[in-house]
Order: C-alpha cells, then structure tokens, then sequence
C-alpha cells in the first residue's frame, strides 16, 4: 500500500502551507509503514501547490529515511528527457535506492500553461520514443545526441513506472515496465486496460514480468457516513473545476453542503458523479472493497490518492488503512 499526494490547498491556507503539509504527511505515513510516498505534477493549477514534483520530492526524501520516494508523475511532454534524467540522477545520487521515476503523458492544463511552458497538445504524441530516449539517457545507449551524457543518470537505475488510462497501458506493455492505472470510478475500463497491459507486456531489462499498481482514492473513517463526508471536499473542487476551470481549494464538508443547494444542476451532477465509485467507509466495508479490487485486477500494489479538507482525519483514514492493507498477503 502507497501514497501519492498532490499537495492541495485548503481554505484558509497557501500554497507553502500546503508544500510543508505534504512534507510532514510522508513523514508519519513512513513511521505507519506504507511502502512509497509520491507527489504530482501540476502546472498553474489553483488549488494544488505540487508544480515541482522532483524539488518536492527531494524535500520528502530529506525528511524520510526508509520510505520509497518518487513523482505520480512528471508529465514527460512537458521537458526534455535529458533534463528528467539528470533531475532523477540527482536524487538516486543522493538517496541511493529510495527514488521511483512515475512518468505520465499528460501536457498542461489549458492553451495558455502549454504555452507558457513552450508546449502543443501535439507533444504527448511521441511519449514512446520519449520514453525510450529518457530511459537511454539512463544506460549511456541514447541515440538521439550522439556524444551527449546525462550525469549523473548514466549508470544508475532509477525504477520508472507508466502512469496510464486505457492508451497509456500499451505504452507500459510495449515498453516493458510498470502500470500505475487508475481511477475506480471507471473499474470496467481499468480492468480491460490492465488486461491489455499483461497480454501485450515484453519483458525488458527493467522487468520481467508485468507489475501493476491500482492507484484510487481510498477512505477509511469510523462510520461510512463519516467516510462519506470526506469524500466531499474533493468531490465539490472536481465538480467545480469542471465547471468553472479552476480547482477552488479545499472547502469544508459543512461548507459543501451549504453550497450545494444553489449550484448549478451540472455542478450538482457532477458532484455526484464524483463521489461514487470510491473505496470508502468503515474498516471493515473498505477491507471487503479492496479484498474484491485485488481479486479483480490481480494487482500487485494500491497507491491510494485520497484529498480531503480535513488533515487530522486524512491521517487518521491512513491510519486505519495501515493495518487493513498489512492484511493482505504480500
């Protein structure tokens, strides 16, 4: 069971705020014995404060000492593959053994960020080669820059994870490397997309055989109605960011519903929509969901991904996950 968090912003509280928060979490979920703790990528974004996911993840790391570390993930069309190289080469020089590498595809957020950063929609359409090019980098084999090394990268091997929806899983495949698929609410969809990835995956000097993490927001409160209202602040930031452009920050369950009466009928949809499909609820509901996730997708790993307004109840959610999650056979 794993960890990524994307360093979102609550009412009442800044961007920094929110870095440090993200810092300290990774920093009690190692003490709760969780396997990896990873953070995100996003650019321009209000209400997530996580833009620099290999800056930040050099602060966990700093700040932990046993847990994995790494990135869900940089969006590789958004930099050139040397860069990335010599960034995750830095940090495996410095904490040898404990970065993962989760590389996604996806380009920024709107026309004016892609822009902003010199990049096109267009951009994401070779992530194969530049998968290929990063990993070379890597193992002094890239052919693009003939003469060209990236150090401290070359030689070391830094683990690299696909961050993938249905598309993505045949990049994995071909590849050879680790899916990190998501989310729940679209279970048919994931489930066919990771078979895909194990009838299509070739083996490669980075894996042997196909590994696939289920990434999702997981909930864990004293009662399903409590879980249920975490969900809420989320749900409400999605249903909004959808409708207006921006993700707000966080806002309180009681908040939410006050809202909700004088939202749009799209807002409220949408709202809807984003609280199904979760695992959420008391121990023993979450122990069954996840029970019938594994079962389901044959996943080797969970990489929960779960927001809410409330950061004592997150940890507490954690908390009570640690032990449900040591349950399982490994």
């Amino acid at each position: 069971m794993s960890v990524l968090d994307r360093s979102r912003t609550r009412e009442g509280q800044d961007g920094p705020q929110a870095l440090r928060d993200t810092v300290r979490l990774a920093q009690q979920l190692e003490a709760l014995g969780y396997h990896r703790f990873w953070v995100s990528e996003h650019h321009g974004v209000p209400g997530v404060a996580g833009s620099a996911p290999t800056v930040l993840a050099a602060a966990v790391a700093a700040a932990t000492s046993a847990i994995r570390v790494g990135t869900g993930g940089v969006m590789l069309p958004n930099h050139q593959p040397m860069v990335v190289a010599e960034q995750f080469g830095v940090l495996e020089a410095l904490f040898p053994g404990r970065i993962d590498m989760g590389l996604g595809r996806s380009v920024a957020f709107t026309g004016g960020i892609r822009r902003a950063l010199g990049r096109g929609m267009d951009d994401a359409d070779d992530f194969p080669a530049r998968i290929r090019e990063l990993l070379g980098w890597f193992s002094g084999d890239q052919t693009a820059y003939p003469q060209v090394h990236a150090h401290p990268a070359e030689g070391l091997r830094v683990p690299p994870y696909i961050l993938a929806t249905g598309e993505g899983a045949g990049v994995a495949a071909e590849a050879g490397l680790p899916l990190v698929i998501g989310d729940l609410r679209g279970r048919s969809r994931m489930l066919a997309a990771i078979d895909r990835y194990r009838r299509e995956f070739s083996p490669s000097s980075w894996l042997a055989r196909p590994y696939v993490m289920v990434a999702g927001t997981v909930v864990v409160a004293e009662t399903d109605e409590e879980a249920r209202r975490l969900l809420m602040p989320e749900a409400w930031s999605l249903a909004c960011s959808r409708t207006h452009g921006v993700f707000p920050p966080l806002t309180p369950p009681e908040r939410v519903a006050a809202l909700l009466p004088s939202a749009t009928a799209k807002q409220r949809e949408l709202y809807e929509g984003a609280m199904r499909g979760h695992i959420a609820g008391g121990e023993r509901r979450v122990a069954r969901e996840l029970e019938r996730l594994l079962a389901e997708s044959g996943a080797d790993e969970v990489l929960a991904t779960t927001s809410t307004y409330d950061r004592a109840a997150l940890l507490d959610s954690y908390r009570r996950l640690a032990p449900i999650a040591a349950g399982f056979p490994a």
